[in-house]
């Protein structure tokens, strides 16, 4: 991985009050036509994520930037490769699902900003998002099957939610396990 400081709500098992305090609220919309601030955020978000070469989707509150932007892979998933160029991921920016469908579907989900933890997470297996792309231009946008579960991943974290809000089974390293119950109150 870079040298991008990814923003988590633990580290060393030591809880980070001050990135918690960013990462758990709802962020702030980008004031679009977009302004220089809003322009610079954006290019910031891609070059953070265009460098790392272990994520699926990077969200703005993952690097101290609390805007409604994300960015995220939208082919060759299942490589843990660098990106090649534009084609290969999506911006979304001040995005809202408009639409679910399909049957929820439960899965293993890990997060840059909850270190060495999974979780079992529902989510729906088809989304349609409102968004604006990175030239400020209104888009409409479907995505299905586990590219759906990433986009759904990245906009929980506009929200404030990250993968230790939602219900399902947690995994964690044995030699952790006394700060992980600690963490959880298990």
């Amino acid at each position: 991985m870079s040298n991008i400081n990814i923003w988590t709500l633990w580290k060393d098992e030591k809880v980070n009050d001050e990135e918690v305090k960013l990462l758990k609220r709802p962020a702030d919309e980008v004031p679009v036509p977009f302004d220089e601030e809003g322009k610079r955020d954006i290019k910031i978000l891609v070059n953070a994520f265009v460098e790392m070469d272990d994520a699926l989707g990077l969200a703005a509150p993952q690097i101290g930037i609390s805007k409604r932007m994300v960015v995220f892979r939208k082919r060759n998933l299942e490589e843990k490769s660098r990106i090649q160029n534009e084609k290969d991921y999506d911006v979304l920016i001040n995005p809202r699902i408009t639409q679910n469908r399909g049957e929820k579907e439960k899965m293993t989900e890990g997060c840059l900003s909850c270190p060495e933890i999974n979780i079992e997470v529902e989510r729906f297996s088809e989304i349609k998002v409102k968004a604006y792309d990175i030239h400020g231009n209104k888009i409409n946008k479907r995505y299905t099957g586990f590219l759906a579960r990433v986009v759904q991943h990245e906009l929980d974290h506009l929200d404030g939610k990250l993968i230790v809000d939602h219900e399902g089974t947690l995994y964690y390293p044995k030699e952790k396990q006394d700060f992980f119950e600690r963490l959880f109150n298990k």
